[in-house]
């Protein structure tokens, strides 16, 4: 079957936002319950060469036995071993490798030539595979010429690596343009056997969502995304959206295996506490407003049939129950709703003046 699979980040690129540090209980916590809502891979960390990091990110590896977890590595030696290092206690690691490729982060950030990158690129990866089965490369921020581009890509695929992730870019933002950089990569490569390709994509135009089922149609199958859409600047795609996107696109978008949609609100609510930042009230799938109604067209055309206003249950996702209480919009029908639940049962003249 061909699958999309879910690579959460939250606890490696959600985590590197202000205000969302976790300490290691945190984080063993927090994974656990990943791993409860079946994601596919856990990217437990960066900068694995500090000591407490280090530390933390083996107790998670060692916690969590049934996913894969991934540790974010620069493609320099230093933090390929410290990121082999962090990787030893799981039970099915992944070493995920980036290098900044754009000319202008070569020349700017990194005081590389192209050349240069190109081997970095190669002699990491390349290493890695020698001790750890599954090499991530991701170019960050990839750009210039598509030739170029691709042929480190290529660089990449014949030293080893088994996905390549590409994020959304500055020249890239639309769903229409991401998508086709997706293709262009297809073309260029040949769909090389057993290589994945993966997409990363931020919310800083909020469109994180769309651009991750945009590559999906592209022929993308691994998302990578954040519980509550969590991450650098405006965050990154919202793993409860794109799971349940999928789950009600499964005739358009081909690939979703069946992620335990029930558990996406507790999940949630998990890392509200954890982090102690609230959810956004009209925040998709797990914001307070998400099932709630309050204008009486809506809350009869909800007592008569929930189809008729929402296109997923709230149960599916695992919110208890949908808010419809009464409200300056109200209708009769959903203030009588109310005072029966309250335990009162009010004729039509006592509803009127109620109402």
């Amino acid at each position: 079957m061909d699958l999309v699979r879910i690579f959460d980040t939250t606890l490696r690129d959600g985590e590197q936002s202000p205000g969302f540090s976790m300490n290691t209980a945190d984080k063993i916590r927090l994974a656990r319950q990943l791993a409860a809502l079946k994601v596919d891979v856990i990217e437990a960390g960066f900068r694995l060469r500090r000591m407490a990091t280090l530390k933390q990110f083996k107790k998670v590896a060692q916690e969590v036995r049934t996913v894969p977890i991934a540790a974010l590595a620069r493609a320099k030696k230093d933090d390929v071993n410290a990121a082999i290092e962090a990787l030893k206690p799981a039970a099915a690691p992944r070493l995920h490798i980036f290098l900044a490729t754009s000319d202008l982060h070569l020349r700017v950030k990194l005081k590389m030539t192209r050349e240069q990158a190109l081997e970095a690129i190669g002699s990491m990866i390349r290493y890695g595979r020698q001790h750890v089965g599954e090499v991530e490369f991701s170019p960050r921020m990839p750009g210039g010429p598509t030739s170029v581009f691709c042929a480190r890509l290529r660089v990449a695929v014949d030293a080893g690596a088994t996905v390549l992730n590409l994020p959304t870019r500055w020249d890239t933002r639309l769903p229409e343009e991401y998508g086709a950089m997706f293709t262009k990569v297809r073309e260029y490569l040949g769909d090389p056997q057993g290589i994945a390709l993966s997409a990363h994509c931020h919310d800083d135009l909020g469109m994180a969502v769309a651009n991750s089922l945009a590559a999906i149609r592209a022929g993308v199958r691994q998302i990578e995304c954040t519980i509550n859409g969590i991450g650098e600047r405006a965050g990154n795609a919202s793993l409860e959206e794109v799971v349940v996107a999928l789950a009600g696109a499964q005739g358009q978008l081909r690939g979703y295996d069946g992620h335990s949609h029930a558990r996406a609100f507790p999940t949630s609510r998990m890392l509200t506490e954890i982090t102690g930042a609230q959810v956004a009230p009209n925040k998709a799938i797990v914001g307070a407003n998400a099932f709630a109604h309050e204008a009486g067209i809506h809350q009869d055309g909800i007592i008569k049939n929930p189809l008729t206003y929402e296109i997923i249950s709230p149960q599916m996702v695992g919110v208890p129950a949908r808010f419809d209480g009464p409200g300056k919009h109200s209708g009769r029908n959903a203030l009588r709703m109310t005072l029966r639940d309250l335990g009162y049962e009010p004729s039509d003249t006592e509803l009127a003046e109620v109402l």
